[in-house]
C-alpha cells in the first residue's frame, strides 16, 4: 500500500513538474524583439524628443514587453539628417523625424509634413486618415522599404526669430534664415537665403550671426532652446508650417517579421502618439509664450498683412512648381489641394465662424 501510494504521488508530482515546464516554455515562446529608433531631435527634447520616448514606451507596454525599443537622439547613432537612410538600410527599425527633410529623395515628401498656407493639424489628420493621404504616403515610401505613420503634430507654428524687424517684403531680401522644406523655397523666391540646420545647431548659429533668423516650432520648444537669448523679435503666424506633421517610419522587413498583433500595436501606438503631441503643444504653448513675453521681454510681432499676401502668392507658385516636377508629386498635390478646397469651405462656416464669434 505504501509503495502504491508512493508511485501515485510520484506520478502526480511528475505531471505537475511537466505542466510547469510546459507553461514556462509557452510563456517564453513569444519572441522578444529589440528595436532601435533613431530620431532627428536632440535626446529628450521637449515635445519632439519626448514624443519619440512616449511612442517607444507605449509600444513596449502595449506589447507586454515583447517589443523593446531603444531611442537614440540625433548624432547618438546617426546624424539627424541620416535617419531616413539608416532605417531604410536596416541600421535601425524605426525613425522619428519630419518628412520635409527628405525632399532630396522625392519632392513629394514635403506634402506629408507642412505646406505653406496649407492644412492645419486637424485638417492634416483628416486628409491622412480619411482623404487618401496615408495611402499616397505609403506608396511614396514603398520603394525605400519604409512604412510611414503620422506620430505627432505641432499645430500652427510661429513665423520665427529675427534679428531685424520685418515691415515689408524687401526686408526678407538677403536674409539668411534657417527654414526647411517648401517654406525655404518660398523665402528664396522672396530674395532670402534658406539654410538647412538640425535643431541642435540653431541657437549657436543664430547667436554667432551665421544666420539672421530662424524658425523652429513654437513657444514651448523655442523657450526650451533659449532662442530668446539669440534674437530680439518673435514673429507670427507660422505661414510656412500651419500644421506640421511628425512622422515615424518603420523598416518594412522589420515590421513584416512581427506577428500580426504586434504590427497592429505598433501602428495604433503611432496614432495615439499623433493625438498626444497636438494636445501637449496646445496645452503648453500659451504658458511658454507668457514666459517669453513677460519674463524675458521678447518683442512679439505679427507679420504685416502685405507681407503675408505676397508670401501666399509666392507659396502658390512654389508648390505648383514642385507638383510639376514628377508624376508622384503631381498626384499628391492634386489630392492635397482638392481636399484643402473642400475643408476650407467647411471650416469657413464652422471653425472660422466660431472663432470669430468667440471674439465678439
Amino acid at each position: 500500500m505504501k509503495r502504491r501510494d508512493f508511485i501515485q504521488k510520484a506520478g502526480v508530482g511528475s505531471l505537475a513538474v511537466g505542466a510547469a515546464l510546459t507553461n514556462s516554455k509557452s510563456a517564453n515562446a513569444s519572441p522578444q524583439f529589440k528595436w532601435k529608433m533613431v530620431t532627428a531631435w536632440p535626446k529628450n527634447f521637449p515635445g519632439l524628443g519626448t514624443n519619440a520616448n512616449l511612442l517607444a514606451k507605449m509600444i513596449t507596454d502595449m506589447s507586454g514587453g515583447r517589443i523593446k525599443i531603444k531611442v537614440y537622439g540625433a548624432k547618438e547613432l546617426v546624424p539627424a539628417f541620416e535617419v531616413f537612410d539608416a532605417v531604410s538600410k536596416g541600421v535601425a527599425e524605426m525613425g522619428h523625424s519630419g518628412a520635409y527633410y527628405w525632399k532630396g529623395k522625392s519632392e513629394a515628401t514635403q506634402f506629408f509634413s507642412a505646406v505653406p498656407f496649407g492644412l492645419t493639424a486637424q485638417e492634416m489628420n483628416a486628409w491622412l486618415y480619411y482623404g487618401g493621404g496615408m495611402e499616397l504616403w505609403r506608396e511614396l515610401y514603398k520603394p525605400f522599404g519604409l512604412i510611414p505613420t503620422a506620430t505627432g503634430n505641432t499645430g500652427v507654428q510661429m513665423a520665427g526669430w529675427f534679428n531685424r524687424e520685418i515691415n515689408a517684403l524687401s526686408d526678407l531680401k538677403g536674409l539668411k534664415m534657417r527654414i526647411p522644406g517648401l517654406g525655404g523655397e518660398v523665402l528664396k523666391q522672396a530674395g532670402g537665403t534658406p539654410v538647412s540646420l538640425p535643431g541642435g545647431e540653431i541657437f549657436t548659429s543664430l547667436q554667432s550671426g551665421a544666420i539672421d533668423a530662424s524658425e523652429w516650432v513654437g513657444p514651448y520648444n523655442d523657450l526650451a532652446f533659449g532662442l530668446y537669448k539669440a534674437a530680439k523679435y518673435y514673429y507670427y503666424p507660422g505661414w510656412h508650417e500651419p500644421g506640421t506633421t511628425l512622422e515615424c517610419f518603420i523598416n518594412e522587413k522589420a515590421m513584416s517579421d512581427l506577428p500580426k498583433d504586434l504590427q497592429v500595436i505598433v501602428k495604433q501606438a503611432c496614432r495615439i502618439a499623433n493625438q498626444d503631441m497636438l494636445a501637449e503643444y496646445t496645452a503648453r504653448n500659451n504658458k511658454a509664450l507668457h514666459t517669453l513675453v513677460n519674463k524675458h521681454k521678447v518683442q512679439l510681432k505679427p507679420l504685416p498683412n502685405d507681407v503675408l499676401k505676397r508670401l501666399k502668392k509666392l507659396s502658390d507658385e512654389v508648390v505648383g512648381d514642385v507638383a510639376a516636377k514628377d508624376p508622384m508629386s503631381k498626384k499628391v498635390y492634386q489630392s492635397f489641394t482638392k481636399f484643402r478646397e473642400q475643408v476650407v469651405a467647411w471650416h469657413d462656416i464652422s471653425e472660422r465662424a466660431y472663432l470669430n464669434a468667440r471674439k465678439l
